[in-house]
């Protein structure tokens, strides 16, 4: 089976569906993942303050974080972090249409089209629209994951996720941990969502809420069975 893993910056795909992607590749299918901004710059007061050195510390952060879950296949494009609405949406659904074209995945994980941060609803959005079920599609399953410090902000917008799709990662949720912690330019306090210790306390409560250790969830965009 193939898998593709559509996100805006690097770090939300170990964030949201790491334990399940190193799942897939326990179970050989192939993982390819999508980064498509850089996820750096929008933290300068403008674009040309942005040190390209720091770009290329987080590509090696990417690597070897995706190296630990087992990920050979990865694209990493340097579109601007949290500036994805100065494209056009065509012109990101075009660039996704060309991967799933290219790859012909069975399943595609992305980002809640309700999160708080506005490049994940756009990439939601592009890549629903670039997996439309026209004839000859591969792609039967879209899912949809959680990233923390971003869904669970969308709440407070009263955009709830409701999660329907529930993956058990108690076997994997320790390379999950380890690989975010490669992204050490990324990580929080261990009081703040994005550090090791809550993403484990969050797996560990979702997995306590449906009878397992630790889980992943998702919410279901389509399922074509």
């Amino acid at each position: 089976m193939k898998i593709l893993i559509v996100v805006a910056h690097p770090d939300d795909e170990i964030l949201g569906v790491g334990g399940t992607i190193a799942k897939h590749i326990i179970k050989g299918d192939e993982v390819y993942v999508l980064i498509l901004a850089e996820g750096k710059s929008s933290r300068f007061k403008s674009y040309n303050d942005f040190d390209p050195v720091i770009l290329e510390n987080f590509k090696h952060e990417s690597d070897l974080a995706l190296k630990t879950i087992g990920v050979k296949n990865y694209e990493l494009l340097n579109l601007e972090s949290n500036r994805l609405d100065r494209y056009d949406l065509l012109d990101i659904i075009k660039i996704i249409e060309d991967r799933i074209s290219k790859i012909r995945p069975q399943v595609i994980y992305t980002h809640y089209y309700n999160d708080l941060n506005l490049d994940h609803e756009i990439i939601a959005r592009a890549v629903v629209t670039a997996a439309r079920p026209l004839h000859g599609t591969t792609v039967n399953k879209i899912l949809m994951f959680e990233t923390l410090s971003s869904t669970e902000y969308g709440a407070g917008l009263q955009r709830y996720m409701v999660p329907n799709y529930i993956v058990d990662i108690s076997e994997t949720l320790e390379t999950k941990v380890q690989a975010f912690q490669y992204y050490s330019s990324e990580s929080q306090a261990q009081n703040r969502p994005r550090s090791a210790t809550m993403i484990r306390h969050n797996a560990e409560l979702w997995g306590a809420k449906f009878g397992v250790r630790a889980a992943e969830v998702f919410y279901v965009s389509r399922i074509l069975e």
